[in-house]
């Protein structure tokens, strides 16, 4: 079997990935720490030098790292907007990947309120009545909104997900909530009924799907 150039850029990118992933863990960082060099991880991959620095290009269009000119690759903070930018140049070609996201939007909603129904207290349901209040443009409100139920969850990859989508669906698919929605959504919170709230919220983007 003939291995193309391709398919070789492509394994080696995985592999950078896997080998930055390990690094990150077994050295704890944090965003702003340095990352190996490529001479390091052409090293340990076996690779060629221009094959891991065209892996890390890619890998810092994603916005996971950073190169500064004559220091090295840190560690960035995460930020949605490349990976916007990055996911709205496949999906604004296919009107079906629209409908899956708004899809993967209301599920990952729909599993952060099923997760905290049993956790939230009084203190939570306050704040959230305090948001509805604070922020009276849908998007803000919307994102403050479930911004706090997904942080409940305690479930760091759960949120990061769910702000990509978020960030992309509500620019591209107006898709948010009354502000009597968000009311009955804590008055069925206070119920613990899990059953309730994810009918709830599976009615209701039905009707809004249904309405577009």
């Amino acid at each position: 079997m003939v291995v193309t150039k391709k398919e070789n850029n492509v394994k080696v990118y995985q592999e950078v990935l896997e080998q930055i992933r390990l690094f990150i863990d077994q050295h704890n960082l944090s965003p702003g720490d340095r990352l190996p060099s490529e001479r390091y991880l052409a090293e340990t991959l076996k690779a060629g030098r221009s094959s891991v620095r065209e892996a890390l290009r890619a890998i810092e269009l994603l916005g996971l790292i950073e190169t500064r000119k004559g220091e090295g690759t840190y560690l960035k903070a995460y930020q949605p907007y490349n990976s916007v930018e990055l996911l709205s140049s496949l999906i604004l070609r296919e009107s079906k990947k629209k409908e899956e996201l708004i899809e993967l939007k209301k599920l990952l909603e729909k599993h952060g309120l099923s997760q905290i129904i049993q956790v939230i207290t009084e203190g939570d349901l306050q704040y959230l009545k305090q948001v509805l209040q604070k922020y009276r443009e849908p998007k803000e409100r919307h994102y403050y909104f479930f911004y706090k139920i997904l942080q409940l969850t305690n479930n760091d990859l759960l949120i990061k997900v769910w702000q990509l989508i978020e960030e992309f669906s509500s620019s591209t698919n107006t898709i948010f909530y009354n502000q009597e929605m968000y009311k009955i959504i804590l008055d069925l919170l206070k119920t613990k009924d899990k059953e309730k709230v994810e009918s709830f919220v599976e009615n209701l983007y039905e009707a809004e799907i249904k309405s577009r």
